[in-house]
């Protein structure tokens, strides 16, 4: 009787043929082929081209005109992808240590009120959320960017925690044996083996980053918003159009690259 294909490791000198649904340990990882790689950003590339071509094939009114030419379309696009990345490297500067305190035997007490503080973020609809930053503190880029790490933390925090807890604890337990101190245990084993998981939730807020930084529009920090609300304000539907796909576009890149780092991350073998 084998045992089953998740936790079967097996060599022919013990076992003889390998079983079908064997994994065997050391196993190459997939890989995409470079038409893999390229099949996001050519996808993405025709939708620029498709948009660009159908608003030159447009009789742009005044307003439309200024608001979709090259120079306000770049800036509107770097303020946003400024307020993605700086709230994104500020929620992991944030979340991945406080996950690794969480899940240390002596802070475990402490878990559900901190996850249940995080969540006051998540749970505060994201324009309110703005909104109070705006009033409490000030109008512009900053209390943007604290408010999209309030909002976004808790899925990194909550995959950084899930990713350590899902190490084996024999796999632990043999580093240790082998006399590794428990920071190294932690930056060789738990950590690369977490970075999956971690990955995905980093993903997970990215795209909500991107997606909501858009409200940061509505209290002077910029982003594609602008257009988004300025189509809605003037009544003009194609600046709208045009704001609301770059954000799509924009995400997608982002989730795309975001993808790639994953592999480049996930260690070999898993």
């Amino acid at each position: 009787m084998t045992s089953p294909p998740s936790t079967l490791v097996e060599t022919e000198s013990t076992a003889g043929a390998p079983d079908a649904g064997a994994v065997f340990v050391g196993a190459p990882p997939h890989r995409r082929t470079l038409m893999g790689y390229l099949v996001t950003p050519l996808l993405l590339l025709g939708v620029l081209v498709g948009l660009y071509l159908y608003v030159s094939a447009q009789d742009l009114s005044s307003g439309e005109a200024r608001r979709l030419n090259a120079d306000v379309i770049a800036t509107a696009t770097w303020e946003h992808i400024q307020l993605t990345l700086v709230s994104t490297a500020l929620v992991l500067v944030i979340a991945i240590p406080i996950g690794i305190l969480l899940t240390r035997p002596a802070a475990r007490f402490v878990t559900p009120p901190a996850i249940a503080t995080f969540n006051i973020g998540q749970a505060v609809p994201s324009i309110g959320l703005i909104a109070l930053f705006a009033v409490v503190w000030n109008i512009g880029f900053w209390p943007a960017v604290v408010a999209l790490v309030a909002y976004t933390v808790l899925p990194v925090l909550r995959n950084t925690m899930v990713g350590l807890a899902q190490v084996d604890e024999s796999v632990i337990e043999s580093a240790r044996g082998m006399g590794m101190t428990k920071r190294l245990v932690l930056s060789r084993i738990e950590l690369p083996l977490a970075v999956p998981i971690i990955m995905a939730g980093l993903r997970t807020a990215l795209t909500i980053n991107v997606g909501t930084a858009t409200l940061g529009t509505f209290i002077g920090a910029g982003g594609l918003g602008g257009l988004i609300v300025a189509g809605f304000v003037q009544n003009r539907p194609l600046i709208t159009i045009v704001g609301a796909i770059l954000v799509a576009v924009l995400a997608l890149l982002i989730d795309y690259l975001a993808g790639i780092a994953e592999e480049v991350l996930r260690p070999h073998g898993l």
